[in-house]
């Protein structure tokens, strides 16, 4: 292809096709310079995103998704595969999710939390960043992390036990929802990039992969 990185657009967001022999570190600064070069055009939305035209390993699609999100004004809000009827689902129980909280008074913060930041809401809140370990976020409502949730989370700190944690990769170094409290082995494990949900039920903590049947069976 004429250009190592192409942005086309879809119903749900943006796909952005990459050449599959370019080595990834200069992969890396052509989607730097794409995505700087075309913010005012892009603008600043919440999108849906996919790649496509090479085999991508979660690492290498969150550090793109992290250069895209540093030199563009997007706000990347879920990264779809190439499966048609997975896409449909995650656009579908995104907009759910953003009405639900929109409606409930729901509020949204950009950026990384580091080490010793706190952040406290009396609302559900949206985090488009990560929370590394030593930041703390508390909600009386939800919580969602469209990044890395490695720090310590409080949700339902109204103390609604119906409230619940997403994360795109959850790994908290500390959860609580209402007065149910747990915390992660000493030695953690390295996890994939992958979206989890985390619910308390009958006094206990659960996290699994985000999915249909989890979140029909969950109270909200």
């Amino acid at each position: 292809m004429n250009q190592p990185v192409v942005i086309k657009g879809n119903k749900s967001g943006l796909i952005v096709h990459l050449d599959e022999e370019l080595e990834f570190s200069q992969l890396k600064e052509k989607v730097e310079e794409k995505f700087e070069t075309s913010s005012d055009f892009l603008g600043s939305a919440q999108i849906a995103l996919a790649f496509e035209g090479r085999q991508l390993s979660e690492e290498e699609k969150y550090e793109l998704m992290e250069c895209i999100r540093e030199h563009s004004q997007l706000d990347i809000v879920c990264l779809i595969d190439d499966d048609a009827q997975r896409e449909a689902y995650f656009t579908k129980t995104l907009e759910e999710k953003l009405s639900s909280l929109q409606g409930d008074s729901g509020q949204f913060y950009k950026g990384t939390l580091r080490s010793g930041q706190v952040l406290e809401f009396e609302t559900s809140i949206v985090i488009l960043g990560d929370v590394n370990v030593g930041a703390q976020v508390v909600s009386s409502g939800n919580v969602i992390v469209l990044g890395k949730m490695l720090g310590t989370v409080y949700a339902g700190a109204s103390g609604n036990e119906n409230s619940f944690v997403v994360a795109l990769q959850m790994n908290p170094t500390q959860i609580r929802i209402a007065d149910i409290i747990a915390r992660s082995p000493d030695k953690k494990a390295e996890t994939e990039l992958e979206t989890k949900i985390a619910f308390a039920k009958e006094g206990n903590i659960y996290i699994e992969p985000l999915n249909r049947k989890v979140l029909d069976g969950i109270s909200i």
